[in-house]
């Protein structure tokens, strides 16, 4: 069994098109494009952006994250634009139990052209080959039929309904729970 990955310096990643690197200041209005969309935020525990402080806030949460060792969000760089596209990563890593949940989210114009089936496959290799996980877990809203599309394509198996799971934007929302084990990754 390999050891644990250790939290000391950020991973950058590559995929053929984008490169998946820490968030910088200079990122910020990047972000704020990103989460003042409502499309974007419409099945995340988010409201939208509304000024550059928000996507300070939200940065300062990646430092936290990756700081108490509980997760990593990558930003998507398209690397010819230096554009922030969107996002990706882990939260809330159970490190006695291998076990880490996977979170995305990518600018509409973006959508449907492969993006976060080739980042997610990419981070997925990292979590099961660097970060010793036995088991990524993904929780989504029923309604957000394109995110369990994607879970799908890349081999996520649904386990359940997680009923009344989260209080979001003003009431209880169900999430279904899908997963991917390290034996089943191909």
């Amino acid at each position: 069994m390999s050891a644990h990955f250790n939290f000391t310096d950020f991973p950058v990643l590559a995929t053929d098109r984008f490169i998946l690197r820490k968030a910088l200041e200079s990122d910020c209005f990047d972000l704020l494009a990103l989460y003042s969309d409502e499309s974007v935020v419409k099945y995340i525990p988010l409201e939208p952006f509304n000024s550059v402080e928000d996507s300070k806030n939200e940065m300062i949460w990646y430092e936290k994250i990756f700081a108490d060792q509980s997760g990593l969000r990558w930003l998507i760089e398209e690397p010819t634009t230096k554009k922030v596209i969107g996002t990706c990563g882990f939260l809330n890593y159970e490190k006695a139990h291998n076990r880490i949940e996977i979170g995305y989210d990518l600018i509409p114009s973006y959508w449907g052209k492969g993006v976060m089936k080739e980042t997610l496959s990419t981070i997925i290799h990292f979590a099961f080959t660097k970060m010793n996980i036995n088991k990524i877990e993904a929780k989504v809203d029923p309604e957000n039929k394109s995110s369990i599309r994607l879970l799908e394509k890349i081999n996520f198996n649904q386990e359940g309904i997680l009923r009344e799971h989260e209080f979001e934007k003003g009431k209880y929302v169900d999430l279904i729970n899908f997963s991917i084990l390290k034996r089943e990754y191909k």
